[in-house]
């Protein structure tokens, strides 16, 4: 089966602060015995630089630390990774959690106190709303155990 899954939990430097969020070596292994895994960075997709001031929801927009609205971008890479999930015929999507794009149940509230609330990021929801099935990190272990196999 086919997987998105965020770039950054690959060990790819793609988040804002330059850095990135990889999974234990055995972890990745056994994910990668078990599903084909298609990296998606969709902050990079939509053109925002690397690093950047961090970002977080505000309702329907997306607005970084420094003030600016980067709506556009976070839009335009959720496209982009819809793009790639319909192409690979990707029907799971493993995104890193609590990111103001790949988040998916719970996210930061836009006020950049590190205060979470309920809701996801542009593209888990872009993708969910697509019938791609959304995970965050924290379900690795029911992913591999087959609870989210394709029936």
């Amino acid at each position: 089966m086919n997987v998105l899954i965020s770039a950054c939990l690959l060990g790819c430097a793609c988040r804002y602060d330059g850095a990135s969020k990889p999974l234990d070596g055995g972890v990745l292994d056994a994910l990668r015995e078990r599903f084909t895994l298609i990296p998606v960075c969709p902050e990079s997709y939509g053109g925002l630089p690397c690093p950047r001031a961090p970002s977080e929801r505000r309702g329907g927009a997306v607005v970084s630390s420094e003030g600016g609205d980067v709506t556009a971008q976070f839009a335009k890479g959720a496209r982009e990774a819809l793009r790639i999930a319909r192409l690979t015929d990707a029907k799971l999507a493993l995104l890193k959690e609590r990111s103001p794009s790949c988040g998916h149940g719970e996210i930061y509230d836009g006020t950049f106190s590190g205060t979470l609330v309920g809701g996801s990021g542009v593209t888990a929801e872009l993708l969910a709303q697509n019938g791609i099935e959304v995970i965050g990190e924290s379900k690795i272990t029911e992913l591999l155990e087959g609870k989210f196999d394709e029936n």
